[in-house]
């Protein structure tokens, strides 16, 4: 992939995905994904590349750890990505073999995070934040920090506490952070995985739901340690899989208005186990069932329509957050659940609503840094990859745009951006 940078500034391509499924497949499967990914590269020719994946490893560890190896070797060794001379891995919880030259745990756990970063040839003097020692460090060669995460100074990382588990049940969800100067302007890269809804039923009951309020919490937890005193504060990028969902009851109301709903309980419980809408009159036909992971109905066009953009009014949960994070306006369609099956590409599963999951979100101060060009419209796309090809059970969303040269000087010098050791 030659690289002739004729465009002002220096482009930046930012990219969520949750891999789990991955994992949990065939080859071909992540085969397909990466080609996927390196034409989104290849197309977007990015000299600053940030990948965000969640859920790497999968669900069952012992089963993934050679399709993990082979993911991440390819990644740095692939012919698409010959042209990023200096690399960086960071991957959060991870037993197996990765490296021939990295030790193993032994502790047996997944990979719940995994921030990968790539520097192409033409991008000069990027530096990275040393959390330890407080200063910029330059960016030199590839490196693959995984057991030795623990030691490394140049991220930060957390799980969410304990009280913030729905049901207290433990989880892998949490954040990694990294800080960046690229063209004298510092900003930190935040890797985010909340929590999802565990029922549909539990989801339906309340407006918005219990676990949207669980997610604000853990957000809003991230966001003011990201925010807080330890570090001078400097512009930021949140993107991971927040399970941000429709809110269901409001979605529901909509899509059934003119229905009559059953209820079924469970025999041994009394518990509600199934919800059944059925239209008055046409023989009484069936037009959504949800359950604790179903979620059928009859017509996923209006999920796909127009690319699904009429729903985003029951897309709520980002509201609260309106002070302190901005999105770009949306056009590509729900990120979840997508289905697995290889020939289905554009095809969501039973299980849950789809929703847009998939975020990147920025501080305010981060919107002011993207480029705009002379007719004053910004350089930047905002979209899913594999629109139309199987990506597992969510579409990878991507961020493109340009950085101006200086832009974030006054920044700079305050965080001494230029000072590396």
């Amino acid at each position: 992939m030659a690289m002739k940078v004729s465009a002002p500034g220096t482009g930046i391509l930012l990219v969520t995905a949750n891999v789990g499924t991955l994992f949990d497949d065939t080859e071909n499967l992540q085969k397909n994904w990466l080609r996927e990914f390196y034409q989104t590269v290849h197309t977007q020719k990015p000299q600053f590349l940030s990948l965000h994946c969640q859920e790497v490893g999968g669900k069952n560890y012992e089963a993934s750890m050679s399709y993990v190896d082979k993911f991440v070797k390819d990644l740095l060794s692939s012919d698409a990505m010959k042209e990023y001379n200096r690399a960086r891995v960071y991957l959060k919880q991870f037993n197996g073999k990765l490296h021939e030259n990295l030790k193993t745990s032994e502790k047996k756990t997944n990979v719940a995070l995994g921030s990968f970063y790539f520097l192409h040839e033409s991008l000069k003097n990027v530096c990275q934040y040393d959390f330890k020692a407080k200063k910029y460090r330059k960016v030199t060669g590839k490196e693959i920090y995984s057991d030795t995460l623990e030691s490394t100074p140049m991220l930060e990382k957390e799980k969410f506490p304990q009280e913030f588990f729905p049901e207290s049940k433990s989880s892998r969800k949490g954040f990694i952070r990294t800080r960046w100067c690229i063209t004298d302007c510092a900003f930190d890269l935040v890797n985010i995985h909340l929590f999802h809804d565990a029922s549909n039923l539990v989801a339906w009951e309340s407006s918005p739901s219990t676990y949207s309020g669980i997610r604000q919490k853990a957000l809003s937890y991230v966001l003011n340690s990201i925010t807080d005193h330890r570090y001078e504060k400097v512009p930021y990028f949140v993107f991971g899989d927040f399970n941000f969902r429709l809110d269901l009851k409001s979605v529901v109301e909509t899509l059934c208005a003119k229905t009559t709903m059953q209820t079924v309980h469970a025999t041994d419980t009394n518990a509600v186990d199934k919800l059944i809408f059925c239209e008055s009159e046409n023989d009484r036909k069936v037009v959504l069932q949800i359950e604790k992971k179903l979620f059928d109905y009859f017509n996923q066009e209006v999920f796909r329509d127009n690319n699904g953009t009429a729903l985003l009014e029951f897309d709520k949960e980002l509201s609260v957050f309106k002070d302190r994070l901005y999105e770009l306006d949306i056009t590509f369609p729900p990120s979840y659940p997508y289905s697995e099956d290889s020939s289905q590409g554009k095809q969501y599963m039973n299980t849950r609503c789809p929703s847009w999951c998939d975020r990147i979100l920025m501080s305010h101060t981060a919107k002011e840094l993207l480029l705009k060009s002379e007719n004053d419209e910004r350089i930047v796309l905002y979209d899913s990859i594999g629109p139309n090809i199987c990506m597992g059970d969510h579409k990878p969303v991507f961020l493109s745009f340009r950085i101006a040269t200086g832009a974030g000087k006054a920044n700079a010098q305050s965080h001494k951006c230029c000072v590396v050791q």
